[in-house]
């Protein structure tokens, strides 16, 4: 007869972690401040043994929490409340209460959101350290990634837009129709995908063109309208020519136009700016401000559909890559406002490009 192997228990952790059992319960409740060192000793000795708390593994038995959790870095800026919108939606539809963690002052000894009180998570990218990702993926706790994929080794979802195909879109616009040589770039955060891959057509783009890149030309934006703004201060200070602004967003875009009028430039007379996103303030900028149209909000709902079918057991799109729409305006320097369909996607593509 074949016997199968006990599960570890906190007593092996605390074994493993040569702590006591109460430090060991301390660090997975999150009810009392554990030291830093003593709970990442903790953390490894759970990774280490796969140890399931007694309350989590009766919810992975069995018994539902009809909760779906959504981890983010932090919930400023206009991107997010589209984004919010659908996931709420999303969840409702399907039956389930939210639950939002903001993870910009995170203790890591405390986990507020898991297997412990959800059903599964939804996490945006540069939410989540790569070793709690392999902790959930080893337990088979239903994660989707919003906007970041995962580690090679790791099969988990992801649903994204299209952010190459939107990018060149708009600088082939800048380039083609309005003979836009000297563009700049305001990147978003370091390490963030969707920047990564806006960079990607950006330089594409310039590559189909003809265009020499300039790394004088490519400058931290941050999704952010105040980092935009202190940026191009900066840049027409220290001399730097450009004819147009690609911003990596909407907000960044916000901030640009600002540093350009304060500076007694003309948009887009002397210079064009152009954003991402088509966040619902960007029709009512003056000059209203050309972008590319992000599925923002059915994003958050596609995640809640795949992570549905997930915790239901069944198959989830590997990756999910939602369809992005120029829309021209006047920041461009084009009279007012039509809508350009990228040609490269249908409405919903599932595959493996970005």
């Amino acid at each position: 007869m074949i016997r199968r192997k006990k599960p570890p228990t906190i007593s092996h952790v605390a074994q493993q972690a040569k702590v006591s059992i109460a430090t060991v319960s301390r660090v997975l409740n999150g009810t009392t401040p554990v030291d830093d060192k003593t709970a990442k000793r903790v953390r490894a000795a759970i990774n280490k043994l796969n140890f399931v708390p007694r309350h989590a593994a009766r919810v992975l038995a069995g018994k539902r929490t009809h909760t779906i959790g959504l981890l983010l870095p932090e919930i400023s800026g206009a991107f997010f409340q589209p984004m919010l919108k659908g996931i709420e939606a999303g969840a409702h539809d399907a039956g389930y209460d939210l639950l939002i963690h903001s993870t910009q002052i995170h203790d890591p000894s405390h986990r507020p959101l898991g297997e412990h009180n959800t059903d599964g998570l939804l996490v945006f990218t540069n939410s989540l350290d790569d070793q709690e990702l392999a902790r959930w993926h080893r337990i088979k706790f239903p994660v989707v990634l919003l906007h970041q994929t995962p580690p090679d080794s790791l099969n988990i979802p992801v649903i994204t837009i299209e952010n190459k195909n939107g990018a060149a879109m708009l600088i082939n616009h800048l380039i083609e129709i309005h003979g836009k040589r000297r563009i700049v770039f305001l990147r978003g955060p370091e390490g963030h995908e969707d920047s990564v891959w806006r960079a990607r057509g950006y330089r594409e783009a310039l590559e189909i063109h003809k265009i020499k890149f300039d790394h004088s030309l490519i400058a931290s934006g941050g999704f952010d309208d105040e980092e935009a703004f202190i940026t191009i201060q900066q840049m027409l200070t220290n001399g730097i020519d450009f004819d147009a602004v690609f911003a990596g967003d909407d907000d960044a875009a916000i901030g640009a136009i600002r540093a350009l009028r304060m500076a007694g430039r003309v948009i887009p007379g002397d210079v064009a700016v152009v954003g991402f996103d088509d966040i619902p303030f960007a029709r009512y900028l003056s000059p209203a401000l050309t972008t590319v149209r992000a599925p923002i909000e059915e994003v958050g709902r596609e995640a809640v559909r795949q992570l549905a079918r997930l915790m239901n057991g069944e198959q989830a799109e590997a990756l999910t890559l939602m369809r992005t729409e120029l829309v021209i305006r006047e920041s461009c320097g084009c009279a007012p406002a039509s809508t350009i369909s990228n040609p490269l996607q249908d409405e919903l593509i599932s595959s493996t490009r970005r």
